[in-house]
């Protein structure tokens, strides 16, 4: 007979229902995010920003993904996996919706900071929901919820201007539709499937250890944040500058398809990896050619004269960094003891994501400085070969390092 009294841990989640918990809870990781892109030149000139403040604006996010990861941490270890992930939903689909209110400079940035916190909050939880759903498959269940963060990518990237912009009308009630439709409706669908399999904190089993503060000492840890922030960078700052890069050269009609580009190419590489990422994830190869490869992409992109050349070079660029992400994001159930991989993720996302603020910042700096668009590609191509290097050191035994 089953166990039901009060110290019982909660039965175990089938694999599909951890799949789907999965892929819709990382859906809601970046619809938001990727939906301003599309509406940042009306951006620019609705509030006259500059170059630098327009990196600054998209970079705040992964800023808050760097900072805000050890408030998930705390978060995650107080009240358990499950309901820190439909808090950070509920935080970031509110903070998301107000964007646009005004529109004003200082709501614009203040919200986009709460929402950058209340994703943060949520990414601590996947590694380690992961690790305790699907710990003989990690790799593959990685590949499954980064698939469905590409999807929301691909969704905020694609349909922004022809859907969201038309059917309000502003650029902020845009960015509105992307948190109140998918986001909030996510965390009810997430609290709801997964009732049954939140266990108490205290309670033998429980997703709420004591820990939360990372081991800066852990140098696997270190380097997984180096990779992921050049990974992130590639990713992000490419998505900053491509507008107003495409903008500034007379190109206002390839924005949506290179975006759509750069995104959809995301995909491919998280299918790729849904078959072979338990094989890839730790060896070194795959990172840097991915990470080669995105190099030589960066400077097609700048150098492209042909419409078509664009959007080939922007889909490479999107399938490396998608490929990057995953193999890294991988490697925390791997590597972290079975009660520490939320703290581990958190060192991660800390230094991976200040990484991926500053760049963006370096671009538009340098941009601003020399006056010429494509230099704000440089700091980017310059964070695919670091990751290239670092890669070759990162490497764990292709088995894994599971303890």
């Amino acid at each position: 007979m089953a166990d039901t009294s009060p110290g019982a841990s909660a039965p175990p989640i089938s694999q599909f229902w951890a799949l789907l918990l999965l892929w819709v809870s990382g859906a809601s990781l970046r619809v938001t995010i990727l939906a301003t892109p599309p509406v940042i030149p009306l951006i620019h000139d609705d509030l006259q920003l500059s170059q630098k403040a327009i990196g600054a604006l998209n970079g705040l996010p992964v800023l808050m993904f760097a900072f805000g990861a050890l408030s998930g941490s705390l978060l995650l270890a107080r009240i358990g996996a499950i309901r820190a992930l439909v808090v950070g939903l509920l935080l970031t689909g509110a903070a998301g919706a107000l964007r646009g209110l005004g529109p004003d400079v200082a709501v614009l940035f203040g919200m986009t900071i709460v929402m950058g916190l209340g994703i943060a909050i949520m990414q601590p939880a996947m590694p380690t929901l992961v690790g305790r759903w699907m710990p003989d498959h990690a790799g593959r269940a990685t590949a499954v919820y980064v698939n469905g963060l590409l999807v929301g990518e691909i969704i905020g990237a694609a349909l922004t201007l022809p859907v969201a912009l038309p059917l309000t009308g502003s650029w902020g009630g845009a960015l509105a539709v992307w948190s109140l439709i998918p986001v909030l409706n996510i965390a009810l669908v997430v609290y709801a499937l997964s009732r049954g399999h939140v266990r108490r904190p205290g309670l033998r089993g429980t997703v709420a250890p004591s820990r939360w503060l990372p081991d800066w000492r852990n140098g696997a840890m270190v380097k997984c944040g180096i990779v992921l922030g050049c990974a992130s960078s590639m990713y992000f700052a490419t998505n900053s500058f491509l507008p107003d890069f495409l903008h500034d050269s007379g190109r206002n009609a390839l924005i949506g398809p290179a975006l759509s580009a750069l995104n959809a190419g995301q995909l491919p590489a998280s299918f790729l990896l849904l078959f072979i990422a338990d094989r890839a994830v730790g060896r070194a190869w795959p990172l840097v050619a991915t990470g080669l490869l995105c190099a030589c992409a960066l400077a097609g992109l700048v150098l492209a004269e042909t419409d078509g050349l664009v959007i080939l070079f922007s889909a490479i660029v999107g399938f490396c960094a998608a490929a990057n992400l995953i193999l890294v994001l991988a490697l925390p159930p791997l590597l972290a003891e079975h009660d520490d991989v939320h703290r581990f993720s958190a060192g991660v996302f800390l230094i991976g994501y200040f990484l991926s603020f500053v760049t963006p910042v370096i671009s538009g700096a340098t941009w601003d400085a020399t006056g010429f668009p494509a230099s704000a590609f440089l700091p980017i191509g310059a964070a695919a070969i670091v990751l290239a290097l670092m890669a070759t050191r990162l490497a764990t035994p292709h088995d894994g390092a599971r303890k």
